[in-house]
């Protein structure tokens, strides 16, 4: 597909453009607003499932403030770490399954909050390594993690993360009135919301759906009695960003899940990088591409480590942007500058965290019901897009067995050693492997084989 196939050519502000400040500042709220809900939400999940309550406004500010650095990085590309666009860094969803894991780990073992974010944050920033290693040898990934193990993967992140979820929408973790009808109808009402706001023939209704979800679920459960907003802790006016805030931990079997995420995060990012780049019609082949995608994988990497040093967890190119850019039609790279600097300054302000903490957990699970559902759904149409020959449904077949019966099954390895249940008793680690494996040992028919590493060729000889 070239670039002047798409209906978003038409662009008002080219990637190399400079548009005045007013224009500038506005595109980028625009594009602040569409991302906002889906940096705070993982932390605000994480933070729920693992008890970090205490936590969570500087969690929060950390997560948006780095988010800003990312950006910034990716647009600003200083010594060649960055794509040079606006990729918008966020923290990603993918990995939620990973450090939940992680935690619990730890949890198990009686460990404290702070050694819980210890343990998540230490593998994360040797995770990031990975990343930053990846980045060198983009080809040759391919060949290893194809569309159809990505496509898996993917599927199964938001197959495991709708049981998060579907627990918030009834009540939480462990909630007493878990399942009562007043949560089920508030989580219902906020899902039924974003959908219908999503059906809109307004884009900017269609790109705030969530949010506005968010604020009329959380305006009925205050009417209800479901929110009873509660006195803002005593926290500092502007929260200053601590390296290793909590402590520093690494655990091999917290380690290996989370390092497989960045194998397939840097594998999406690719795909998000080569939107972005038919959007600002740029080149989708030859040395300036390569040189694109490697540095924004370099960017992620790099973003990843910022993030974990000063606790905040593992982000990633957010895809929505490309969708603000198409709707815009500005695609300047200095608008990427300003959103970094918006993100940064939003993330200064603990109090931000501490208000919206106070969300209850059935409005929060009518949200991420659908994004955890788009989760799956983007992996769906990542399969869909591949050739579905004999051993593609096999391999899919296998893994989401594997995968989602060890789920379903935990007890499944209890009697194996600790090393092998901690490794295999997610759906994400256990299908996802099998399906590397798989595609590894599987032999491709020929004419399937050379079209699917006709773009890697390419890749090679840059």
């Amino acid at each position: 597909m070239q670039p002047d196939s798409e209906p978003s050519s038409e662009l008002i502000y080219g990637l190399d453009d400079r548009p005045k400040p007013l224009a500038a500042v506005l595109a980028a709220l625009q594009h602040v607003l569409a991302s906002f809900v889906g940096i705070i939400t993982p932390p605000l999940v994480i933070g729920s499932a693992l008890g970090l309550t205490a936590h969570l406004p500087y969690l929060i500010s950390m997560a948006l403030m780095v988010s800003g650095v990312g950006t910034f990085i990716q647009a600003r590309r200083p010594f060649g770490i960055g794509a040079g666009m606006i990729c918008l860094q966020g923290t990603s969803f993918a990995f939620l399954g990973a450090v939940l894991s992680a935690g619990f780990l730890v949890k198990q073992r009686g460990g404290t909050p702070e050694e819980i974010l210890a343990m998540i944050f230490g593998v994360c920033f040797f995770g990031a390594v990975v990343q930053i290693v990846l980045s060198r040898c983009i080809g040759q990934l391919r060949r290893v993690v194809t569309p159809l193990v990505t496509g898996i993967v993917i599927t199964l992140i938001g197959v495991s993360l709708i049981k998060v979820g579907i627990t918030d929408l009834g009540g939480g973790f462990n909630a007493a009135d878990f399942g009562a009808p007043g949560n089920l109808a508030l989580g219902l009402f906020v899902l039924l919301t974003i959908i219908l706001l999503n059906r809109s023939n307004t884009p900017w209704i269609r790109l705030s759906a969530i949010i506005i979800g968010l604020l009329l679920g959380s305006l009925a459960a205050w009417c209800t009695g479901k929110l009873v907003p509660q006195a803002l802790p005593d926290l500092p006016l502007v929260s200053l960003p601590t390296p290793f805030k909590f402590g520093f931990s690494f655990d091999w079997t917290a380690f290996l899940p989370v390092a497989l995420i960045y194998l397939i995060s840097t594998i999406e990012t690719v795909g998000d990088l080569t939107a972005n780049c038919m959007l600002a019609r740029q080149p989708i082949t030859g040395p300036s591409y390569i040189s694109r995608l490697r540095g924004g994988v370099l960017g992620d990497g790099v973003s990843c480590m910022i993030a974990a040093t000063f606790s905040a967890f593992p982000n990633t190119t957010f895809a929505q942007n490309n969708g603000v850019i198409q709707l815009t039609g500005v695609a300047s790279r200095y608008v990427g500058l300003y959103i970094g600097v918006i993100l940064f300054a939003l993330g200064l302000f603990p109090l931000i965290g501490a208000v919206l903490q106070q969300i209850p957990k059935p409005v929060l699970g009518g949200a991420t019901l659908v994004m955890f559902g788009s989760v799956a759904a983007a992996g769906v149409r990542i399969l869909a897009q591949s050739p579905l020959d004999r051993r593609s449904m096999l391999i899919i077949a296998t893994s989401f067995g594997v995968g989602l019966g060890i789920a379903a099954q935990p007890n499944l390895l209890h009697l194996l050693p600790k090393l092998v249940q901690n490794l295999f008793d997610s759906a994400i680690t256990s299908g996802g492997l099998t399906a590397i494996i798989l595609c590894l040992l599987l032999p491709e028919a020929k004419t399937a084989s050379s079209t699917a590493h006709a773009p890697l060729d390419k890749i090679e000889q840059a």
